[in-house]
């Protein structure tokens, strides 16, 4: 085949899956530049990538060689599932406003289009389209703004988000497919994963409020068109990574969840003070 190498990554779990996935783009991935190189950076490890989470809330779900720590990883979740940046995010007929381009919140609960005066909130929408019809194949939300996004700066990676309902047994489970264009693999997928599938808990009980029945997580596909790894840090992921692959051992590089939760949720007042600071910078 030429081209872009397409792999397959999966696991019981999102740490599973998503150390599987580095590892395959590692051995199987080719090597290409991006517009982001330095003339010294070697090419990046790049495919298009397919990975599976068979169940988003097996533990252990957090691996700790995400580049970050549990209070990033809860800033994030805010940021995605709460909206607390999305103040933060520029007024795109104001020329001289340098704020950030969007936030994924923003455009999946409020995407908006030139002369529509309502935003669109796009979650709503897929939860009322799967408590109606469980089957529909219409229940998608997306993010990119063709008017927009073809000539800014830094446009969504994620393009879109669709999820779907099976009846198994009596219980609903509610499947969701993410697609990004790019994907940062060793330094944002695993935050870009953990906060969809808190997004995806949420859909499930907004539909369980709507249908009156008991909905839970299907399985979870993560499809990224560039998953890479940038040649500008690869000796810091041979390092830290996969050195750590040989080092511990599979429980030593990961966290359960419940048993961090707390951790995390007590640091939403720190989180919501940082981002006010922000907005006053």
């Amino acid at each position: 085949m030429y081209g872009i190498p397409v792999l397959n990554a999966r696991g019981k779990g999102l740490a599973e899956a998503w150390e599987n996935s580095l590892v395959t783009l590692y051995q199987s991935g080719t090597d290409i530049c991006t517009m982001y190189d330095k003339p010294t950076d070697p090419a990046s490890r790049d495919a298009t990538m397919l990975i599976t989470v068979e169940d988003p809330t097996a533990e252990p779900m957090i691996h700790k060689d995400f580049p970050g720590g549990l209070e990033d990883l809860q800033e994030y979740v805010m940021e995605v599932t709460d909206g607390i940046k999305d103040h933060l995010v520029r007024d795109p007929a104001n020329p001289e406003d340098t704020r950030w381009e969007y936030t994924y919140h923003e455009r999946l609960f409020a995407y908006t289009v030139p002369g529509i005066n309502q935003p669109f909130d796009q979650i709503e929408t897929i939860a009322r389209k799967l408590a109606e019809t469980s089957y529909t194949r219409r229940a998608q939300a997306i993010t990119w703004k063709v008017w927009d996004d073809n000539g800014c700066d830094d446009p969504a990676c994620l393009q879109s988000l669709w999820c779907r309902l099976t009846d198994e047994g009596g219980v609903a489970y509610l499947s969701t497919n993410a697609r990004f264009r790019s994907n940062d693999a060793y330094k944002a997928a695993f935050m870009n994963m953990f906060a969809l599938t808190q997004l995806q808990l949420r859909i499930a009980a907004r539909i369980s409020e709507l249908t009156d029945r008991d909905v839970r997580l299907g399985r979870y596909v993560h499809l990224a068109d560039s998953y890479h790894i940038y040649g500008a840090y690869s000796a810091e992921f041979k390092e830290r990574f996969l050195g750590g692959l040989a080092r511990r051992t599979f429980a030593e590089r990961t966290f359960r969840y419940a048993d961090v939760k707390d951790v995390m949720e007590a640091a939403r007042p720190a989180i919501l003070e940082k981002v006010k600071r922000m907005s006053q910078s």
